[in-house]
């Protein structure tokens, strides 16, 4: 896989729609401000919020700034964006924490409520963090969680019920995972997405998220400094190996290739 530049990966993204005009559509991404703000904890992705975010027009505020969503509210629908730019902004600094894990040989947990999309970008991640004599959590066995079992593959926790790895926003697994932990086995840093990353964060543990345009709540963890770092992306696009020149990118901004 070659490396690209930053304009070329930018050019990537924005042809892969894991930038640019995305996929989600604006009514989606309204729908989903207005049920954060009103205090829908689905939304919420495993974060404490309070009262702190009741107007969706504050919630429109961060995801223009942080994702790049379109700042005019009344834009109600039709296409929404992600800024590429800030995608590649969040990578940086996601490689800058890959850095620090790398040079401390951390204890860092991968997990994904995307399994159909981002179990490989967290593998990848996780190997060069083991080469460079990081412990990768291998997570207890028989973890229950939502009606199913928290199971891990290629070293990224996921979800699974009646056979089948599922597509979850719910943060009780990674409550399943640090409650077995335990402190003495507390990771240092969890990457990860949705409700996984989220209340990884909560529970006071370094954690950088991926997120798409309609979930909010980890843009806002990091604007509130619960989460480290949240990078900005269409979090299932078509093929999944869109994603490989983002990951081969964070892997050399990070010194990890």
């Amino acid at each position: 896989m070659p490396i690209l530049s930053r304009p070329a990966l930018v050019e990537h993204l924005v042809r892969t729609r894991i930038a640019g005009d995305v996929a989600t559509p604006r009514d989606n991404n309204l729908s989903h401000y207005r049920k954060l703000a009103n205090g829908d904890r689905h939304y919420w992705l495993g974060l404490e919020l309070g009262d702190r975010w009741a107007d969706e027009q504050d919630v429109l505020a961060v995801m223009a700034e942080r994702c790049g969503v379109v700042d005019d509210p009344a834009h109600r629908v039709g296409q929404d964006t992600i800024d590429p730019e800030l995608t590649v902004d969040g990578l940086d600094r996601m490689a800058a924490r890959l850095r620090k894990a790398a040079a401390g040989k951390e204890r860092v947990l991968f997990a994904t409520g995307h399994p159909g999309s981002l179990i490989d970008v967290h593998s990848r991640i996780a190997a060069a963090l083991r080469a460079q004599g990081c412990d990768i959590v291998r997570i207890p066995g028989g973890l229950i969680a939502d009606e199913g079992y928290v199971v891990q593959f290629a070293d990224v926790a996921v979800f699974e019920r009646g056979a089948t790895l599922w597509h979850t926003h719910s943060p009780e697994p990674m409550n399943a995972i640090l409650d077995a932990l335990g402190e003495d086995g507390r990771p240092d840093l969890v990457i990860a997405d949705h409700g996984w990353a989220g209340r990884a964060g909560q529970r006071g543990i370094d954690s950088v998220g991926y997120a798409d345009c309609n979930d909010p709540a980890l843009f806002i963890g990091e604007a509130e400094g619960t989460m480290q770092v949240t990078i900005p992306l269409d979090d299932h696009v078509i093929d999944p190996r869109y994603y490989e020149p983002m990951t081969t990118y964070t892997l050399e901004a990070s010194g990890l290739l």
